[in-house]
């Protein structure tokens, strides 16, 4: 039985990772992470948990990489560390994988394959081929698995434009001529299902830059993502026919250019490319800076500037600034905190909201439309989305005729089969995620999460007692320390109250039977219902009893 196991990804925008597996060979289709919510406070990273594939370790054989983007690639690591298996990529994607290798000290033991857009490999019971896509980083492709039961067509991240600036096309034609062969199932790209039309190119990306530019009388600053090489090679483009000079700045944006270089996606005339420590040697209307921080990172270069503490670049006044890309959400307060920012320091500042200075790098209704009349599946999964991207690419499938029945929108951990042609639902696996928290990988739970977010909405209360362990008798304390939630000076009337709470429980104690971890929650349960009572808050309280 063909089985397709969605471990990530779904429901989610992040941690993108798929089994397919039949008989003894499991194949796994990207390892990718998602940034921490807001209600994750400490957490670094998430990551899928991998338990499904811990228990059947002996079957995982392969990894296939579609693109390098950090939700498709960044759990990769942490994959490694518990496969060894050889991992299949294209030329830049791989090369973005080997950096994250090197920071974790796997790139000498890791087997890495190298393949390109028509390629087609076999892998145990499948026959692959990599369909060329176009994305917002270069180098993406989709599949074409060729199983016993049928073609399964992966999409791969997408979008279809007409004049793509690196040149590498969605190649229509390949999904169309599997389309012509007959397609079992399409797992597509669900990101933009809500939007109408289709994406913007980087053509048109580049004429509104272009009329930027050429106004711009001061230094210029793009802030863009690093994987974007079509954007970045367009600035570049635009500064050598404005004489200008470009400097590269951010850790990822040196790495990353430096790749895409060494891979012939980027070429830089001779003397063009000066370093930021130069750029007061330059006439400000020659200077163009491509940097870091379109989303308002806290240590990133953009971020630094508009605070006043990069050390090279100072902003402003008659600087402009230019944030190419789109506000991703959750990010929304850090962005426009930094535009705010370089606002006061009298910099002009062009963004997605008044300025049509970037496109996606994923497909909206219409081009979605296209690829399900270009493949012709006889089931849709629609993948890579929040559950409200999948219904409403689920809805764009029913309207290109694939019927009602032949349509399952699933979730991580669900067990998709195909046996005699025909799909259906089987038991689901556990498919959660890991948390990352400095060197720590998943031994952080819902219970220190919940303990973190009090600590940060209500403070702390430390209770300290030190007690006779032979007579029960307090020897010293009870001491009530606290930390953000109130503040001493003020409300130390709460605290002397709260002492007194304590001593009232002490006084009424058997001495001749304590339990002193007993003790301890009755001084929590108390003095959580008497702060609450008062003041409104629900501080961690952490009694401290010490006996001697």
């Amino acid at each position: 039985m063909l089985k397709v196991i969605p471990l990530g990804g779904l429901g989610e925008i992040g941690l993108n990772t798929m089994v397919i597996e039949l008989d003894r060979y499991i194949l796994v289709v990207d390892a990718g992470l998602m940034f921490p919510d807001d209600y994750m406070p400490g957490i670094d990273l998430v990551i899928p948990d991998f338990q499904y594939l811990k228990e059947n370790a002996d079957r995982v054989k392969s990894v296939i990489l579609t693109h390098g983007h950090e939700d498709h690639i960044g759990a990769m690591p942490f994959f490694l560390k518990e496969f060894s298996v050889p991992v299949f990529g294209t030329n830049f994607t791989l090369e973005l994988l080997k950096e994250k290798l090197k920071e974790h000290d796997l790139l000498d033991q890791t087997d890495l394959r190298k393949i390109m857009p028509g390629d087609v490999n076999r892998f145990g019971p499948f026959k692959v081929e990599f369909i060329s896509v176009n994305h917002s980083i270069v180098d993406g492709v989709g599949l074409a698995i060729d199983t016993p039961e049928g073609m399964l067509i992966h999409s791969g991240d997408f979008k279809i434009d007409p004049t793509p600036v690196a040149g590498q096309f969605t190649d229509l034609r390949r999904f169309a001529h599997f389309g012509e062969r007959g397609v079992l199932a399409l797992f597509s790209d669900s990101t933009n299902a809500e939007k109408e039309g289709s994406t913007i190119s980087e053509k048109d990306v580049r004429l509104t830059l272009e009329n930027i530019i050429r106004t711009c009388q001061g230094r210029l600053i793009v802030a863009t993502f690093a994987s974007n090489i079509s954007r970045i090679r367009q600035v570049i483009e635009l500064a050598a026919k404005f004489d200008r000079k470009v400097v590269f700045n951010g850790r990822s944006m040196i790495t990353n250019v430096g790749i895409a270089r060494e891979q012939g996606f980027l070429s830089i005339p001779d003397g063009m490319e000066i370093s930021d420590r130069k750029i007061d040697r330059v006439p400000e209307q020659r200077v163009t800076v491509i940097t870091t921080g379109s989303q308002g990172e806290p240590m990133s270069a953009l971020t630094r500037m508009a605070r006043g503490e990069h050390k090279s670049i100072k902003i402003k006044k008659g600087d402009t600034i230019i944030l190419s890309s789109r506000f991703i959400p959750g990010n929304e307060k850090a962005i426009t905190s930094v535009i705010n920012s370089l606002y006061r320091r009298g910099a002009n500042v062009v963004y997605e909201k008044i300025s049509e200075i970037h496109t996606s790098g994923h497909a909206k209704r219409d081009e979605l439309k296209h690829m399900l009349h270009l493949v012709r599946p006889k089931y849709f999964i629609p993948i890579h989305g929040e559950y409200r991207h999948l219904v409403q690419h689920a809805g764009l499938a029913l309207d290109t005729g694939v019927p009602r029945e032949n349509i399952l929108i699933a979730e991580d951990g669900d067990v998709i089969s195909f046996e005699n042609h025909k799909m259906r639902l089987e038991e689901t696996v556990h498919a959660g995620r890991t948390l990352i928290d400095g060197k720590g990988v998943g031994d952080i739970g819902e219970t220190v999460l919940r303990d973190r977010r009090r600590l940060s909405e209500h403070g702390m209360v430390i209770v300290v007692l030190t007690v006779d362990e032979q007579t029960g008798e307090t020897i010293h304390g009870p001491e009530i320390i606290s930390r953000g939630f109130v503040f001493e000076d003020l409300r130390g009337d709460i605290l002397e109250d709260a002492k007194s709470i304590v001593l009232e429980l002490l006084d009424g104690l058997d001495r001749s039977t304590i339990e002193w971890h007993e003790v301890g929650l009755d001084i929590q349960k108390r003095l959580k219902r008497f702060f609450y009572k008062v003041i409104e808050r629900r501080p961690l309280i952490v009694p401290v009893i010490i006996p001697i």
